[in-house]
């Protein structure tokens, strides 16, 4: 479409008129008409709003921005208007059957939530927070048009939740005061939505509650965000009358925003404001040759030892890259650490520290969390009784890391609900007629402890966990599983008590040198935001050799499997995020190697079988080792075929003691054997003595 330029306008002390001066003849610094090209470009798309930085009027001037804050209702107004005086030059049919609205944003001040007072009301204002809940799309009536008996029609103009009626009619042969009747198709109506926008669990000052706001948005603006969302919010704050449970009217009125402009915030960066002095650091920072070692000290300095596992930290505050294949499958780029250990062992300290340090963290336990507050849930309103969708705290932590505390505390049935959010980064929910899909694209540090209270060496990893808690469902999605324990060595608990009394001292020499925690924070924020590594030949080179070199050792019938291509993703996410932190857009042959050594300690831990000696991943991925899978799966034949002899009849304990020595089992392994099974519903005890497969 040709557009022609528009022509000049008189500068009058009308605000509608000084607003279409400013579209108009703004410049910036490079001599750009940035306005007129911006409504230009919504002629062209066929836009309804134009946004515009409050800072460019500032600087146009100074007394219109000073009351744009101060009286925001009769400006904004002016302002729309003066958007269809240009657009009229471009295209005067669309400015005259389009309503254009002036969106402001980038106020000068944000606001805390927490923090408006009555001195805010029927100012223009700017918030920040998430948006935890968002009712269906409504029409709201604006201009209403009745018809009295007569035949007379008024136009009523709606600036109120109660629709006003007529006063009587305007006809002089009539005068009635009632029987108008609503016009719905000649009436005029425009979207409505109401949102809840709360404080950010970052701002949230300690021992307090979050407070939220409802946010009333209209036109172009509903279902511009979702719950989960950090958003900006722009807008007139607004007041409205309390009612008693009778209906009755209050002397107090609670207050809302009437939204002018919502930013959704998209980037990784989160709330961490990343100057260009800071640039200048942190790109300076990562020059140094021993940045990794560095990074890693400053995770949790005054947690004494656990190197290996503070490097998996590192990795997983700067996680990897998500990627999108041509066939639409995304793969994530979070890493998911869990941490098995000891009680005092200093894991919730860990958890809580990557929940500061985080650009965007949430530290939550589960005891206290549900299935509803992790991911997502249906509440009715109480005033409307409409269902709306609420976000959980992995949907608020989209984009950082949620740490689970005592996640073998969680009930069975709120634990499966994260199976989605680990491996596909969506909440789905489907109830009371709401089917949603929320983006979960987090990372999680989850921690837990072992069966018996402390962690027994003499037992494997899955006879230390209890299959309740966390099953096998779970323990496939961590990337990297750490046993942490504390058994007592003496080399050992001098340097931790020397470690901890210098801390309490104020003189330990090991908290010099590592990077602040402010700067840390953004560091981490900038790599996240701005660094995409690529693996190159020789990372992927090293990746597949260790690969292959450990599928080999599974070559046999009855040998078990030491790793699974969800290993093999894990250990490309570990490079990249290693690439991440020296802001290097190549991951190296080094940064494989460091991802491998990683994945092997784990794996030594974790997947070691210690009746074969060798490495099993099916310890984590099934729950048992393929020598026990073996085992129970002949330990159930021989169930099936006794129970044949005895045409399908229970069978005796003692004769299924008897066949199982002479196939090689021992007492302790049936025994055991047989509780799992009839925990999970293989078989059952009819009478004392006797089983029968169900």
């Amino acid at each position: 479409m040709e557009v022609s330029e528009p022509k000049e306008y008189a500068v009058l002390s009308d605000p509608r008129l000084k607003f279409t001066e400013f579209y108009r003849t703004f410049e910036t610094e490079d001599g750009r008409l940035k306005y007129r090209e911006r409504i230009r470009r919504m002629v062209l798309l066929r836009q309804r709003s134009l946004l515009i930085d409050f800072s460019d009027l500032l600087a146009f001037d100074k007394d219109l921005a000073m009351e744009l804050l101060r009286n925001p209702a009769p400006y904004i107004e002016a302002a729309s208007k003066a958007i269809s005086t240009i657009v009229s030059v471009y295209d005067e049919e669309y400015a005259r059957s389009t309503e254009f609205f002036a969106r402001f944003r980038n106020l000068p001040e944000c606001t805390p939530i927490r923090e408006l007072k009555a001195a805010h009301i029927g100012h223009l204002v700017m918030i920040e927070g998430i948006l935890t809940r968002a009712t269906p799309v409504k029409q709201q009536i604006v201009e209403a048009v009745f018809e009295c008996e007569c035949g007379e029609r008024i136009t009523v103009r709606q600036d109120s939740y109660v629709l006003k009626q007529p006063g009587r009619c305007p006809n002089p042969a009539c005068g009635r005061r009632s029987s108008f009747r609503l016009l719905i198709e000649e009436s005029k109506f425009r979207d409505w939505q109401r949102i809840t926008v709360q404080e950010r669990p970052e701002e949230l000052p300690p021992g307090q509650l979050p407070r939220s706001i409802d946010v009333v948005v209209t036109d172009d603006l509903v279902d511009k965000a979702r719950p989960g969302d950090r958003v900006v919010i722009t807008g007139i704050l607004r007041v409205q009358q309390d009612r008693s449970s009778r209906g009755a009217k209050l002397s107090t009125f609670s207050v809302y925003v009437e939204a002018n402009c919502i930013d959704v915030s998209r980037a990784e960066l989160g709330e961490v404001v990343v100057s260009p002095e800071d640039e200048r650091v942190i790109l300076e920072l990562a020059k140094q040759p021993d940045i990794h070692e560095k990074i890693v000290r400053s995770i949790a300095p005054s947690i004494y030892g656990y190197e290996h596992i503070k490097e998996a930290i590192a990795y997983q505050l700067f996680g990897g890259v998500p990627k999108v294949y041509p066939d639409g499958v995304r793969v994530r780029g979070d890493i998911h650490i869990l941490l098995v250990g000891d009680p005092g062992t200093g894991k919730s300290q860990l958890l809580k520290y990557v929940a500061k340090i985080a650009p965007r963290g949430l530290y939550t336990t589960g005891k206290g969390s549900s299935a509803a507050g992790l991911t997502a849930t249906v509440l009715r309103d109480k005033t409307t009784g409409e269902f709306y969708l609420e976000a959980g705290a992995l949907v608020l932590c989209d984009k950082g890391i949620a740490c689970i505390d005592e996640i073998d505390k969680m009930d069975t049935k709120d634990r499966v609900s994260i199976h989605e959010a680990m491996e596909q980064q969506t909440v789905s929910i489907a109830k009371a007629g709401i089917v949603a899909t929320l983006n979960a694209r987090c990372a999680i540090l989850a921690a837990a402890n072992p069966k018996y209270g402390r962690y027994i060496f003499e037992r494997s990893f899955n006879e230390n966990i209890d299959e309740r808690k966390l099953p096998p469902t779970i323990l496939s999605r961590f990337d990297l599983i750490f046993i942490i324990t504390d058994r007592p060595e003496a080399s050992r608990d001098e340097a931790l008590a020397r470690h901890v009394l210098e801390l309490h001292g104020g003189t330990h020499i090991a908290m010099r040198d590592i990077i602040p925690p402010d700067l840390l924070r953004k560091y981490i924020a900038y790599a996240r935001e701005k660094v995409h590594p690529k693996l190159s030949t020789e990372a992927m080179e090293e990746i597949r050799k260790f690969y292959l070199e450990m599928r080999s050792k599974a070559q046999g019938v009855h040998s078990p499997v030491p790793i699974t291509p969800r290993q093999l993703e894990s250990l490309i996410r570990l490079a990249e995020a290693r690439a991440k932190m020296a802001l290097r857009d190549v991951v190296t042959a080094e940064d494989a190697r460091a991802a491998i050594r990683i994945m092997k300690l784990c794996l030594s831990s974790v997947g070691y079988d210690e009746e074969t000696g060798a490495i099993d991943i099916d310890i984590i991925m099934v729950g048992k080792p393929r020598s026990q899978q073996e085992k129970m799966a002949r330990l159930m034949d021989i169930i099936r075929e006794l129970e044949e002899a005895h045409d399908g009849k229970p069978v005796p304990l003692d004769e299924i003691y008897d066949e199982a020595e002479r196939e090689g089992l021992d007492r302790a392994f049936v025994d055991k054997a047989l509780r799992h099974m009839k925990d999970e519903g293989l078989i059952y005890e009819p009478r004392p003595g006797y089983v029968k497969r169900t």
